[in-house]
């Protein structure tokens, strides 16, 4: 149990460091940590992601909030609709998603296009200036609905799926980074809420790992401020570059972990004899 809390603090601490310059609170990369080094179950590893974002995003902001980059709309925007889209995520996570072999495939399926579409936005220049404006307002409230629902699926609170978008748009990091964490915190918040609420209803590990999230929070406190004073210090192509090509790693890996094994003869199929736990499968007896 010691050991877990350490490296939950130490994943949040450095993973925060790097992810806060370029607006992502590090969620989307300490899930794969939680599911498995720490061993945190399914669909339990979620709020306790979520838990993380609420801990560790006011080390970020405050200091944003100093410097002056809070200032303006975007943020507010982005709050107003991601928040109603992680609560309807919440509910498909507890309720529609409940396995953690489907878990897992959808991790995969998000990190590996996060991944590759920041990479190729760093390799090949986009075309829009640097100061492009932000979306229409009937857009951006489509994508951050959308990215709601997304993140409120996977843990991340959406934030750090809205940063590549806007990012490609042409906007600049600097009006990007703090509005994508403002979201990621206010619908973090929301969505932990929404998960206790349904460990309620739910027979299954719904609540969050109360002492791991806290700790990795803790972790990611200290880093997300850290990282966000270094901003205007690093180099910002570099980051989104290490950024892309982990996300993209990351999800090849689960991707190719839960590919059905053709060439052992073993295939997925549900276990009638055992229904402990949704989603349990055993190998084909020939």
């Amino acid at each position: 149990m010691e050991w877990t809390i350490w490296a939950g603090f130490t994943a949040g601490l450095l993973i925060s460091t790097v992810t806060a310059p370029v607006g992502v609170s590090g969620a989307v990369f300490l899930l794969p940590v939680q599911l498995s080094v720490l061993g945190v179950p399914s669909p339990a590893v979620t709020p306790t992601n979520l838990l993380f974002n609420v801990v560790a995003g006011p080390g970020a902001l405050w200091r944003y909030r100093r410097d002056g980059a809070l200032r303006g709309g975007l943020a507010r925007r982005l709050v107003a609709w991601t928040l109603p889209g992680v609560l309807v995520g919440a509910a498909v996570r507890v309720f529609a998603l409940p396995g953690p072999g489907v878990f897992r495939i959808l991790v995969a399926a998000f990190l590996l296009p996060l991944g590759v579409w920041l990479c190729l936005r760093i390799l090949i220049p986009a075309r829009r200036p640097p100061d492009a404006a932000e979306p229409s307002p009937r857009v951006l409230a489509i994508l951050a609905l959308a990215v709601g629902v997304i993140g409120g699926i996977y843990g991340i609170g959406g934030g750090s799926l809205l940063g590549p978008i806007l990012a490609a748009r042409g906007m600049p990091m600097s009006r990007i980074a703090p509005a994508t964490l403002a979201a990621t915190f206010t619908t973090s918040v929301a969505g932990a809420a929404a998960y206790a609420v349904l460990a309620l209803a739910s027979p299954g590990p719904v609540s969050p790992d109360w002492w791991l999230g806290l700790a990795c929070g803790l972790g990611g406190l200290i880093g997300g401020y850290l990282g966000a004073r270094l901003q205007p210090h690093l180099p910002e192509t570099t980051l989104r570059l290490l950024l892309g090509a982990l996300a993209a790693a990351l999800g090849a890996l689960y991707a190719a972990q839960h590919l059905p094994e053709r060439m052992t003869g073993q295939w997925p199929v549900r276990d009638i004899d055992n229904e402990t736990e949704p989603g349990l499968c055993r190998p084909v007896r020939r």
